[in-house]
């Protein structure tokens, strides 16, 4: 019996231009009425999120990709990880010897150079939400304010496969390549890029909601997760059951327990929920 829902949200609740649809809507209201517990699981941060996971009622979220870990009915922060001065810098050299952009997240804030690639997507979506922050020389900044830092992301309209491989030879963290290309293009900014999503070793959703699973004494075939992204590939491998919908990265359709016929504007999510969870007939007229 699955007692764990988690759902990543951009592309598998909320679709590209950050609608929802009523079937998903209705699907979020219905999960109310039922026995699980119901996790938000997004590479967003809470500042991000926060205003979603209230409209959803989840019970708990996982942010940043895993970085943070929060009872959202109590306020418990469960775990959290943050990038070291150490590790950021040497991220910061190399997105600077490529002329790359990066952008960093603290709690409840977004640091950068300049407005660009998601950060400026966000600045668009969030207005209210989180607080951007310009400044002059991120390194420079970092090193002298001490602020902890959840994640940073390096963004390019070229590939990072290259850049991508350096980091990882040069520093041991969680690094995730996302592509917003063709179908997944940014429809908010209106631009094809890809961008690099930077955290903690042993930070990603996966082992988040394994984290997440033993502090609620569950075991793993009574967690189901749906996603559409490659930050969700482990995430799915870490639950009994593991969905992907429609619209999903290729590759993560191929260790999908089950794939939707549904996109997330047809709500791929609603169909995920209501072919796996029970639900009392009179609960759902």
């Amino acid at each position: 019996m699955i007692k764990l829902i988690a759902s990543d949200l951009d592309g598998t609740i909320v679709d590209y231009n950050h609608h929802i649809s009523k079937e998903n809507l209705k699907a979020i209201d219905d999960l109310q009425t039922s026995s699980c517990d119901f996790v938000i699981c997004t590479g967003k941060t809470y500042a991000l999120s926060r205003d979603f996971c209230k409209n959803f009622h989840a019970s708990y979220g996982i942010f940043g990709n895993g970085s943070q870990i929060i009872n959202l009915q109590t306020g418990e922060e469960i775990a959290k990880k943050i990038l070291s001065l150490e590790e950021i810098k040497a991220c910061l050299s190399i997105a600077k010897k490529c002329h790359l952009h990066v952008h960093a997240y603290t709690e409840n804030s977004i640091l950068t150079e300049k407005l660009l690639y998601m950060d400026l997507r966000n600045s668009i979506l969030f207005p209210n939400q989180i607080k951007i922050q310009l400044v002059k020389n991120l390194s420079t900044y970092l090193t002298k304010e001490k602020t902890p830092i959840l994640k940073l992301v390096i963004s390019s309209p070229r590939s990072l496969k290259e850049v991508k491989e350096e980091l990882e030879q040069t520093v041991h963290l969680n690094i995730v390549s996302i592509q917003k290309y063709g179908n997944y293009k940014d429809t908010v900014i209106n631009k094809e890029y890809e961008y690099l999503d930077i955290s903690p070793l042993a930070v990603s959703k996966g082992a988040a909601l394994q984290t997440l699973g033993n502090y609620l004494h569950l075991n793993k075939e009574e967690i189901l997760s749906i996603g559409d992204n490659l930050n969700d590939i482990d995430m799915l491998q870490s639950s009994g059951i593991g969905v992907a919908v429609q619209n999903a990265y290729s590759k993560l359709k191929e260790v999908a327990t089950y794939t939707t016929t549904r996109s997330v504007e047809e709500g791929g999510f609603a169909e995920a929920v209501y072919r796996f969870i029970p639900f009392p007939e009179e609960s759902l007229k």
